[in-house]
Protein backbone atom coordinates (compact mmCIF):
# COMPACT_ATOMS: atom_id res chain seq x y z
CA UNK A 1 0.00 0.00 0.00
CA UNK A 2 1.54 3.43 -1.24
CA UNK A 3 0.72 6.83 -1.86
CA UNK A 4 -2.31 8.74 -0.31
CA UNK A 5 -3.88 6.06 0.48
CA UNK A 6 -1.47 4.68 2.98
CA UNK A 7 -0.49 7.77 4.74
CA UNK A 8 -3.90 8.42 5.10
CA UNK A 9 -4.84 5.10 6.02
CA UNK A 10 -5.61 5.55 9.50
CA UNK A 11 -7.74 7.78 9.16
CA UNK A 12 -9.48 6.37 6.15
CA UNK A 13 -10.70 3.76 8.68
CA UNK A 14 -11.37 6.61 11.36
CA UNK A 15 -13.66 7.59 9.25
CA UNK A 16 -15.14 4.49 8.72
CA UNK A 17 -15.87 4.56 12.50
CA UNK A 18 -17.30 7.67 12.50
CA UNK A 19 -19.20 7.05 10.08
CA UNK A 20 -21.20 4.32 11.53
CA UNK A 21 -21.53 5.69 14.65
CA UNK A 22 -23.32 8.61 13.12
CA UNK A 23 -25.19 5.95 11.58
CA UNK A 24 -26.50 5.03 14.73
CA UNK A 25 -27.85 8.41 15.44
CA UNK A 26 -28.98 9.12 11.63
CA UNK A 27 -31.16 6.22 11.04
CA UNK A 28 -33.40 7.23 14.01
CA UNK A 29 -34.03 10.39 13.54
CA UNK A 30 -34.37 9.78 9.63
CA UNK A 31 -37.04 7.16 10.54
CA UNK A 32 -38.91 9.25 12.87
CA UNK A 33 -38.77 12.39 11.04
CA UNK A 34 -39.20 10.38 7.47
CA UNK A 35 -42.10 8.17 8.86
CA UNK A 36 -43.50 10.10 11.59
CA UNK A 37 -43.70 13.39 10.48
CA UNK A 38 -41.54 14.70 14.13
CA UNK A 39 -38.63 16.74 13.87
CA UNK A 40 -36.91 15.29 17.05
CA UNK A 41 -34.10 18.01 18.19
CA UNK A 42 -33.59 16.26 21.32
CA UNK A 43 -32.05 13.14 19.36
CA UNK A 44 -28.16 14.49 20.11
CA UNK A 45 -29.39 14.45 23.88
CA UNK A 46 -30.22 10.31 23.92
CA UNK A 47 -26.73 9.72 23.00
CA UNK A 48 -24.85 12.11 25.32
CA UNK A 49 -27.27 10.02 28.08
CA UNK A 50 -26.11 6.72 26.47
CA UNK A 51 -22.43 8.30 26.69
CA UNK A 52 -22.73 9.28 30.29
CA UNK A 53 -24.56 5.57 30.94
CA UNK A 54 -21.68 3.95 29.62
CA UNK A 55 -19.08 6.23 31.78
CA UNK A 56 -20.96 5.94 34.84
CA UNK A 57 -21.57 1.90 34.19
CA UNK A 58 -18.50 0.63 32.63
CA UNK A 59 -15.89 -1.17 34.88
CA UNK A 60 -13.31 -1.97 32.38
CA UNK A 61 -14.85 -5.59 31.94
CA UNK A 62 -17.23 -7.14 29.02
CA UNK A 63 -19.95 -7.61 31.64
CA UNK A 64 -19.98 -3.82 32.79
CA UNK A 65 -20.47 -3.07 28.61
CA UNK A 66 -23.27 -5.41 28.09
CA UNK A 67 -24.81 -3.61 31.26
CA UNK A 68 -24.49 -0.38 29.88
CA UNK A 69 -25.56 -1.71 26.71
CA UNK A 70 -28.82 -2.91 28.26
CA UNK A 71 -29.88 0.09 30.69
CA UNK A 72 -28.71 2.55 27.24
CA UNK A 73 -31.14 0.72 25.74
CA UNK A 74 -33.88 0.81 28.09
CA UNK A 75 -33.70 4.70 29.03
CA UNK A 76 -33.66 5.56 25.55
CA UNK A 77 -36.92 3.16 24.64
CA UNK A 78 -38.17 5.18 27.44
CA UNK A 79 -36.62 8.42 26.43
CA UNK A 80 -38.72 7.79 22.99
CA UNK A 81 -41.37 7.32 24.18
CA UNK A 82 -41.89 10.00 26.57
CA UNK A 83 -40.66 12.14 23.68
CA UNK A 84 -43.61 10.52 21.44
CA UNK A 85 -46.21 11.74 24.40
CA UNK A 86 -44.89 15.34 24.71
CA UNK A 87 -44.71 15.59 20.77
CA UNK A 88 -48.59 14.12 20.24
CA UNK A 89 -50.11 17.20 20.95
CA UNK A 90 -48.50 19.32 18.51
CA UNK A 91 -48.47 17.32 15.14
CA UNK A 92 -51.05 19.33 13.57
CA UNK A 93 -48.64 22.72 14.67
CA UNK A 94 -46.05 22.52 12.22
CA UNK A 95 -41.95 21.14 13.05
CA UNK A 96 -41.59 25.05 14.01
CA UNK A 97 -43.63 24.19 17.35
CA UNK A 98 -41.87 20.03 17.90
CA UNK A 99 -38.35 21.47 17.02
CA UNK A 100 -39.30 24.20 19.97
CA UNK A 101 -40.29 22.24 22.34
CA UNK A 102 -37.34 19.26 22.26
CA UNK A 103 -34.55 21.73 21.90
CA UNK A 104 -36.41 22.79 25.18
CA UNK A 105 -36.41 19.84 26.70
CA UNK A 106 -32.45 19.71 25.09
CA UNK A 107 -31.02 22.03 27.06
CA UNK A 108 -33.09 20.73 30.60
CA UNK A 109 -31.24 17.54 29.96
CA UNK A 110 -27.96 18.72 29.08
CA UNK A 111 -28.17 21.07 32.17
CA UNK A 112 -29.05 18.05 34.60
CA UNK A 113 -26.45 15.93 32.85
CA UNK A 114 -23.51 18.55 33.59
CA UNK A 115 -25.05 19.24 37.02
CA UNK A 116 -24.53 15.32 37.78
CA UNK A 117 -21.14 14.99 35.48
CA UNK A 118 -19.21 18.18 35.89
CA UNK A 119 -18.36 20.55 32.96
CA UNK A 120 -15.37 18.47 31.24
CA UNK A 121 -15.15 15.47 28.42
CA UNK A 122 -14.99 12.73 30.35
CA UNK A 123 -12.87 9.84 28.88
CA UNK A 124 -14.11 6.62 28.80
CA UNK A 125 -11.89 3.25 28.17
CA UNK A 126 -13.37 0.16 26.40
CA UNK A 127 -13.27 -2.92 28.16
CA UNK A 128 -9.82 -4.64 28.83
CA UNK A 129 -10.53 -7.09 26.85
CA UNK A 130 -10.61 -4.57 23.94
CA UNK A 131 -7.93 -2.43 24.40
CA UNK A 132 -4.60 -2.36 22.82
CA UNK A 133 -3.82 -2.26 18.84
CA UNK A 134 -3.44 -4.37 16.15
CA UNK A 135 -1.48 -4.45 13.00
CA UNK A 136 -4.12 -3.79 10.03
CA UNK A 137 -2.37 -3.94 6.56
CA UNK A 138 0.57 -2.60 7.84
CA UNK A 139 -0.75 -0.20 10.54
CA UNK A 140 -1.62 -0.02 14.28
CA UNK A 141 -5.31 0.64 14.80
CA UNK A 142 -7.08 0.27 18.21
CA UNK A 143 -8.55 -2.97 18.84
CA UNK A 144 -12.04 -1.52 20.02
CA UNK A 145 -12.40 0.61 17.19
CA UNK A 146 -12.42 -2.56 14.71
CA UNK A 147 -14.94 -4.47 17.02
CA UNK A 148 -17.35 -1.28 16.85
CA UNK A 149 -17.49 -1.65 13.27
CA UNK A 150 -18.54 -5.02 12.86
CA UNK A 151 -21.09 -4.19 16.05
CA UNK A 152 -22.05 -1.17 13.81
CA UNK A 153 -22.37 -3.31 10.63
CA UNK A 154 -24.09 -6.02 11.99
CA UNK A 155 -26.56 -3.30 13.45
CA UNK A 156 -27.18 -1.81 10.01
CA UNK A 157 -27.97 -5.33 8.41
CA UNK A 158 -30.49 -5.63 10.95
CA UNK A 159 -31.72 -2.24 10.94
CA UNK A 160 -32.09 -2.60 7.36
CA UNK A 161 -34.06 -6.11 7.08
CA UNK A 162 -36.46 -5.05 9.68
CA UNK A 163 -37.16 -1.90 7.93
CA UNK A 164 -36.98 -2.48 4.71
CA UNK A 165 -37.20 -6.09 4.13
CA UNK A 166 -40.04 -7.56 6.90
CA UNK A 167 -43.22 -7.55 6.81
CA UNK A 168 -43.32 -5.04 10.37
CA UNK A 169 -41.13 -2.99 7.78
CA UNK A 170 -44.47 -3.34 5.43
CA UNK A 171 -46.42 -2.67 7.99
CA UNK A 172 -44.62 0.57 9.07
CA UNK A 173 -44.45 1.68 5.48
CA UNK A 174 -48.23 0.92 5.07
CA UNK A 175 -48.77 3.18 8.04
CA UNK A 176 -47.09 5.55 6.49
CA UNK A 177 -48.50 6.20 3.30
CA UNK A 178 -52.02 5.19 4.74
CA UNK A 179 -52.70 5.41 7.92
CA UNK A 180 -56.56 5.21 7.97
CA UNK A 181 -56.62 2.27 5.35
CA UNK A 182 -53.95 0.39 8.06
CA UNK A 183 -56.32 1.29 10.67
CA UNK A 184 -59.41 0.09 9.00
CA UNK A 185 -57.76 -3.85 9.11
CA UNK A 186 -57.57 -3.46 12.80
CA UNK A 187 -53.92 -2.32 13.16
CA UNK A 188 -53.57 0.26 15.90
CA UNK A 189 -51.86 2.80 13.89
CA UNK A 190 -50.64 4.47 17.13
CA UNK A 191 -48.88 1.87 18.72
CA UNK A 192 -46.97 1.16 15.01
CA UNK A 193 -45.62 4.88 15.37
CA UNK A 194 -44.63 4.74 19.13
CA UNK A 195 -42.58 1.97 18.27
CA UNK A 196 -40.76 3.58 15.52
CA UNK A 197 -40.19 6.71 17.78
CA UNK A 198 -39.20 3.93 20.75
CA UNK A 199 -36.67 2.38 18.18
CA UNK A 200 -34.94 5.35 16.92
CA UNK A 201 -34.45 6.74 20.79
CA UNK A 202 -33.27 3.50 21.27
CA UNK A 203 -30.68 3.14 18.71
CA UNK A 204 -29.58 6.75 19.32
CA UNK A 205 -28.65 5.79 23.70
CA UNK A 206 -27.39 2.40 21.81
CA UNK A 207 -24.75 4.58 19.86
CA UNK A 208 -24.04 6.65 22.63
CA UNK A 209 -22.74 3.24 25.02
CA UNK A 210 -20.92 2.55 22.09
CA UNK A 211 -19.78 5.29 20.99
CA UNK A 212 -18.31 6.75 24.57
CA UNK A 213 -14.96 5.32 24.11
CA UNK A 214 -14.66 7.74 20.68
CA UNK A 215 -16.34 10.36 21.08
CA UNK A 216 -16.84 10.83 25.12
CA UNK A 217 -19.92 12.46 26.69
CA UNK A 218 -19.19 16.32 27.96
CA UNK A 219 -20.99 19.92 27.37
CA UNK A 220 -21.90 20.34 23.74
CA UNK A 221 -21.19 16.62 22.44
CA UNK A 222 -25.16 16.60 21.94
CA UNK A 223 -25.24 19.47 19.37
CA UNK A 224 -22.09 18.09 17.24
CA UNK A 225 -24.04 14.40 16.84
CA UNK A 226 -27.15 16.75 16.45
CA UNK A 227 -25.54 18.61 13.89
CA UNK A 228 -24.13 16.03 11.37
CA UNK A 229 -26.79 13.97 12.32
CA UNK A 230 -28.83 16.36 10.46
CA UNK A 231 -26.34 16.73 7.60
CA UNK A 232 -26.16 13.00 7.12
CA UNK A 233 -29.98 12.99 6.96
CA UNK A 234 -30.13 15.46 4.46
CA UNK A 235 -27.27 13.83 2.22
CA UNK A 236 -28.71 10.45 2.60
CA UNK A 237 -32.65 10.96 2.12
CA UNK A 238 -35.55 11.13 4.37
CA UNK A 239 -36.98 8.07 5.75
CA UNK A 240 -34.39 5.85 4.13
CA UNK A 241 -32.03 3.20 6.35
CA UNK A 242 -30.09 2.88 2.91
CA UNK A 243 -29.77 6.62 2.53
CA UNK A 244 -28.78 7.24 6.09
CA UNK A 245 -25.92 4.80 5.71
CA UNK A 246 -24.52 5.79 3.09
CA UNK A 247 -24.58 9.48 4.19
CA UNK A 248 -23.26 8.47 7.43
CA UNK A 249 -20.33 6.86 5.71
CA UNK A 250 -20.07 9.98 3.22
CA UNK A 251 -19.90 12.32 6.11
CA UNK A 252 -17.85 10.62 8.28
CA UNK A 253 -15.09 10.58 5.49
CA UNK A 254 -15.81 14.16 4.72
CA UNK A 255 -15.62 15.08 8.76
CA UNK A 256 -12.37 12.84 9.12
CA UNK A 257 -10.54 13.81 6.88
CA UNK A 258 -11.08 17.11 6.61
CA UNK A 259 -10.31 18.15 10.11
CA UNK A 260 -6.92 15.79 10.02
CA UNK A 261 -5.56 17.48 6.40
CA UNK A 262 -7.20 20.40 6.37
CA UNK A 263 -8.58 21.36 10.17
CA UNK A 264 -9.18 25.38 9.14
CA UNK A 265 -11.66 24.49 6.15
CA UNK A 266 -13.45 21.41 8.04
CA UNK A 267 -16.66 22.89 8.37
CA UNK A 268 -16.94 24.78 4.84
CA UNK A 269 -16.02 20.89 3.51
CA UNK A 270 -19.10 19.52 5.29
CA UNK A 271 -21.44 22.04 4.46
CA UNK A 272 -19.78 21.92 1.11
CA UNK A 273 -20.61 18.68 0.55
CA UNK A 274 -24.14 18.72 1.63
CA UNK A 275 -24.91 21.77 -0.73
CA UNK A 276 -23.12 19.85 -3.47
CA UNK A 277 -25.29 16.63 -3.29
CA UNK A 278 -28.48 18.83 -2.41
CA UNK A 279 -27.50 20.99 -6.19
CA UNK A 280 -27.55 17.06 -7.57
CA UNK A 281 -29.94 15.14 -5.61
CA UNK A 282 -32.72 17.55 -4.11
CA UNK A 283 -34.46 14.72 -2.15
CA UNK A 284 -30.78 13.49 -1.32
CA UNK A 285 -28.65 10.25 -2.36
CA UNK A 286 -31.10 7.58 -1.84
CA UNK A 287 -34.75 8.50 -2.19
CA UNK A 288 -37.44 6.54 0.04
CA UNK A 289 -40.18 4.06 -0.77
CA UNK A 290 -42.49 6.11 2.00
CA UNK A 291 -41.34 9.92 1.19
CA UNK A 292 -41.41 9.02 -2.61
Amino acid sequence: MTGWLDGNFVSVVDGVAFGLLLFTLAVGLSLVFGMMDVLNLAHGTLYLAGAYVAYALSDGSLWGLLIALVAGVLMGTLGGALLTLLTQPLARRGHLDQAVLTLGITFIVADLLTAAFGGDVLPTDPPSALRGSVDLLGHTYPVYRLVFIGIAVALAIVVYLVFERSSLGALVRATVADRDMVRALGVDTRKVLYGVFAFGAALAALGGVLGAPILGPGPGVDETVLVLSLVVVVVGGLGSVRGALVGALLIGQVQTLGVALLPEYAPFLLFGTMLAVLVVRPHGLVTSAVRA
